[in-house]
């Protein structure tokens, strides 16, 4: 195996499309002739790497909305979020370019260390079928992946809640946990939110937090406390 085949655990069969992938398209213009390079692939890597995303996303975040599924998906494969995984392969020693090219810091370039990630997300593909370029995208994305399910959007509805409640009194709401179910590595949250003894909102989650956050945002969505007000008034 290579070293990069060994960071990333996978040996693959047809060695030509690793090579394809780590190719930089300035290798052909400086050489004067044809070679291969990884636009293809990053092609193709983009649109595994979208669909492995998305398909993470709809089954593991149940209460987000299309919009706010889509702002989650845009931050990780944003192409800031790609150099950083490239980075972590240490991709950039791997890439075969122009001597201009890396002269002028190609090998640190965000451009080209993104766009090799995809380009090896598509020879994974290729290789290895949807399995191993699943493996391989979910592995290099889990750190990212358990931030979001511990903060899914980029707003705050747990801080939002707390502040938009203490402008009507000093009690600050409670989160409670209602049950929890699953296999240990893969448990099911079920969190309420209560407020002066009404329960303003239910959620589910993959962490308690995340419950919690769910039921956050339900109670945002339903405003029981302004019939509870409403009532206290009449």
């Amino acid at each position: 195996m290579t070293p990069l085949e060994e960071r990333i655990g996978y040996k693959f069969r047809n060695s030509l499309l690793l090579a394809e992938a780590l190719t930089h398209p300035s290798l052909s213009h400086e050489a004067q002739r044809h070679h291969f390079d990884y636009q293809r692939l990053e092609f193709l890597g983009d649109a595994v790497l979208q669909l492995v995303i998305t398909e993470y996303l709809f089954r593991n975040f149940h209460i987000e909305a299309e919009g706010q599924l889509t702002k989650l998906r845009s931050r990780l494969v944003s192409r800031e979020a790609l150099k950083m995984r490239a980075a972590t392969l240490d991709l950039g020693r791997y890439i075969l370019m122009g001597r201009g090219e890396e002269a002028s810091g190609g090998r640190e370039r965000t451009s080209t260390l993104a766009d090799a990630f995809e380009a090896l997300i598509g020879a994974l593909y290729l290789d290895g079928g949807l399995n191993v370029a699943r493996e391989f995208i979910l592995t290099q994305t889990s750190a990212d992946l358990e931030e979001l399910a511990e903060k899914p959007v980029d707003v705050n509805p747990k801080g939002d809640l707390q502040e938009l409640l203490q402008s009507i009194s000093p009690h600050s709401p409670i989160y409670e946990l209602i049950s929890q179910s699953g296999p240990e590595h893969e448990k099911t949250f079920v969190s309420q939110v209560v407020w002066e003894g009404t329960i303003l909102g239910k959620g589910t989650g993959r962490s308690k937090k995340q419950a919690e956050t769910a039921a956050a945002l339900e109670a945002l969505q339903l405003k029981r406390w302004e019939k509870k007000r409403e009532e206290e008034n009449a």
